[in-house]
């Protein structure tokens, strides 16, 4: 491409819009533009029945649905400070086999006596950065937010009936000082409220520190819908474990291996892990958050985040195996955003997660339906139905 046609302006027609952006002649005319521009008649997409004035807040040039198949996990019984009881679990995912090896995996953790979870905690966070002429201004700068704590809280709080300030973590880097704000946001994955809360928050400080102060709202170390290591030691989103005891003669049994064999090919994953710098020594926790997230209205992007996960295992006296499964960084909703929408809002019925007052509940659910597919698909590499169950399941082209 040339340089004058690299710099001029795009003559391609733009998307059209109108005052109203929800209706049904918004759509139509936004469904007609597609088959203009491209000839493309949206058969499929065209077939939803979402509510159109559901909408706003959620979605932007709205033209239909994507259409992902759901399949139904269970049961699952989970022992838990929130979650207690059979849960039956939603999937959207077109990858055959997943919701099969998580049935599986949940039928084993069944008949032992279910999966135990626990909420560690759970904060989301927004992290600014101040900036100042050396480091020592820098430190100082900290002290102060130190001794202003209960006021840069309620400044921060003032912009929500939600969120709550827990804490603030504060670390020093050349003339910049970090602060990490941490909130506790109800039902609700938080993101916003947050960004809104540290902005007031950040606001109030400019006015009241004795010197003039420069700051950017987001620092970077929030990591907004990506991984690191930060999350993995103070936890973005719920910390949940879940752990169980897996009986040596049932997991002979029901998936014909020994737990032998399970803790020693742990050990080998282990390296593997290690080797590769993963954010995650188990198998596939993405596979289940990533089902669970779509099915339910989360935001998908969160996955890259909320599948980070430590698996610990120990193998007892008796041959029985301990297998457990940290996950730091869990950021669900089970109020808001997309949560409240039809199908999204059917799925969290199901698990009886939908509203306020569900999303420790929901966040348990989580991690049991992670470790469930941990145990299926790590009996079925070491008993060879990796493969085998993939070409039974799993293909459907010609």
């Amino acid at each position: 491409m040339s340089n004058d046609n690299a710099n001029s302006s795009s003559s391609a027609p733009k998307i059209p819009r109108q005052t109203n952006d929800y209706t049904s002649e918004a759509v139509a005319e936004r469904q007609q533009f597609v088959y203009d521009q491209t000839q493309v008649s949206l058969k499929h997409v065209t077939h939803g029945s979402l509510p159109l004035d559901s909408l706003a807040g959620n979605i932007e040039n709205y033209i239909g649905v994507a259409q992902v198949p759901i399949g139904l996990a269970g049961p699952l019984r989970i022992n838990g400070q929130h979650a207690q009881g059979d849960f039956y679990i939603p999937m959207a995912t077109t990858e055959g086999t997943l919701v099969a090896s998580y049935s599986r995996g949940m039928r084993v953790l069944s008949e032992l006596g279910g999966v135990t979870t626990t909420v560690i905690e759970r904060y989301m966070q927004r992290a600014p950065v101040f900036h100042f002429d050396d480091a020592q201004q820098a430190c100082d700068f900290g002290d102060w937010v130190a001794q202003n704590m209960i006021a840069i809280r309620d400044a921060a709080e003032a912009t929500t009936s939600v969120g709550k300030l827990s804490h603030i973590e504060q670390y020093g880097v050349s003339r910049m000082r970090f602060l990490r704000f941490n909130y506790t946001t109800g039902d609700a994955a938080g993101q916003n409220m947050c960004g809104k809360a540290t902005l007031a928050a950040c606001q109030w400080i400019q006015r009241h520190y004795p010197k003039p102060v420069r700051y950017t709202l987001s620092g970077a170390i929030d990591t907004d819908k990506k991984h690191s290591q930060i999350n993995t030691l103070h936890s973005r989103g719920a910390r949940v474990v879940a752990e169980a005891v897996l009986p040596k003669q049932l997991i002979h049994e029901v998936m014909r291996v020994d737990t032998r064999d399970m803790f020693a090919a742990r050990q080998v994953s282990n390296v593997g892990a290690l080797l590769a710098g993963s954010v995650n020594n188990g198998l596939h926790a993405a596979n289940g958050l990533a089902a669970l997230f779509i099915a339910t209205g989360q935001d998908a992007a969160n996955i890259a985040e909320s599948h980070a996960g430590i698996v610990y295992v120990d193998l007892l006296e008796n041959g029985d195996l301990y297998w457990s499964i940290t996950l730091p960084s869990v950021i669900i909703a089970t109020y808001g955003g997309g949560t409240g929408l039809g199908s999204q809002r059917e799925c969290l019925e199901i698990m009886d997660c939908y509203g306020k007052g569900n999303a420790l509940k929901f966040a348990e659910i989580c991690a049991a339906t992670v470790l469930a597919g941990e145990l299926s698909l790590a009996a079925a590499v070491l008993a060879g139905d990796w493969v085998a169950s993939h070409d039974r399941l799993g293909r459907n082209r010609p």
